[in-house]
């Protein structure tokens, strides 16, 4: 019998109608489009206006789009995982909100928070589901609707992120496609440059966290793209070392979208050119936990069956990574 593996068989997306484009942020903080560009390769952001809807929203549209698209039974859903950074709520969690409004009534659920890492995090938890045999389709959402937590007057941080869902769906294969293999690392030393101060139960909510605007994402810029530079590079050239894999073996670099430069210097690490690098941050910013599903469905006409393709990952915490999927299907 041949050894199963975990592939993709579809993959949807959602992303909201309104864009923020970088000359409307002129009229909110200090900046200018030229100077976002450069630094970030950003040119707008999605935004999700409506206050009344939150991240389950996002994903519930981006795995509505897998399903129609894979004319998909969502009844033979057996697991749902979304990465999140912005659950809707604490506690009740998103994951299982979005299997009942989808109608994935036989599947259970649960949230994956890794920030920007957690597509990757969550590729790997479901890939393990899937080789174990007890389950045939569990479906992956990375979606956040960073606004909820961004400080527009901040332009460190508002000029960076974006709205955004993307649904990707593993099944068992026995043709050697799908998840080969993963380098996945955190380390706690990244808890004090990207975080939210309060809305924790080290921090709770108070009439002075609100006043001092601590329930808003920071980061230290420059320690983090040190760092996402560094880690991003590395993980991904020890999945090819470890994999016998050269850059002509690579078909797709599928790298975290949090900066242009970032991307640029993870392809020159393992000497990609960029024509073979997934790229979309200009129109979508940084959708954290959504960027890498959102690559694949807007790739997902170029990828042919048997590509290899390298993902790469780094988010808060920190967390970082890298994994090596052989793509499963010809759109």
């Amino acid at each position: 019998m041949s050894k199963i593996t975990a592939a993709i068989t579809a993959v949807g997306k959602y992303v909201p109608d309104y864009a923020l484009t970088n000359k409307e942020l002129e009229t909110l903080v200090d900046t200018n489009d030229e100077w976002i560009y450069t630094r970030t390769g950003i040119k707008e952001r999605r935004i999700l206006k409506d206050a009344d809807k939150a991240t389950s929203y996002l994903a519930i549209q981006a795995a509505k789009d897998l399903i129609k698209k894979r004319d998909l039974d969502p009844t033979d859903i057996d697991m749902v995982i979304i990465g999140t950074a912005t659950p809707d709520m604490n506690v009740a969690s998103t994951a299982v909100y979005v299997a009942s409004e989808i109608g994935a009534v036989n599947a259970f659920g649960y949230d994956l928070q890794a920030a920007c890492s957690s597509f990757l995090y969550a590729m790997s938890t479901a890939s393990v589901y899937i080789e174990s045999g007890k389950y045939k389709k569990v479906l992956v959402i990375g979606a956040d609707k960073m606004s909820s937590i961004v400080d527009y007057t901040d332009r460190a941080t508002c000029i960076i992120f974006g709205d955004g869902a993307g649904a990707a769906l593993f099944e068992p294969n026995e043709e050697g496609l799908g998840l080969q293999d993963e380098y996945l690392r955190s380390d706690g030393i990244g808890r004090e440059f990207l975080r939210i101060e309060a809305g924790g139960s080290l921090m709770p909510t108070s009439e002075e966290t609100l006043k001092n605007r601590k329930h808003y994402i920071k980061q230290e810029g420059k320690t983090v793209f040190k760092y996402a530079v560094s880690n991003m590079a590395d993980a991904s050239e020890k999945i090819l070392k470890r994999n016998h894999l050269t850059n002509d073996d690579i078909d797709w670099l599928a790298p975290h979208q949090a900066n242009s430069r970032i991307i640029e210097a993870t392809a020159r690490r393992v000497n990609l050119d960029m024509e073979k690098v997934m790229v979309n941050i200009e129109h979508y910013g940084n959708t954290t936990s959504a960027t890498l599903p959102l690559l694949l469905a807007d790739y997902e006409d170029q990828l042919k069956k048997g590509d290899n393709i390298v993902f790469a990952a780094f988010g808060g915490g920190f967390t970082w990574g890298a994994a090596y999927l052989k793509w499963a299907y010809n759109s």
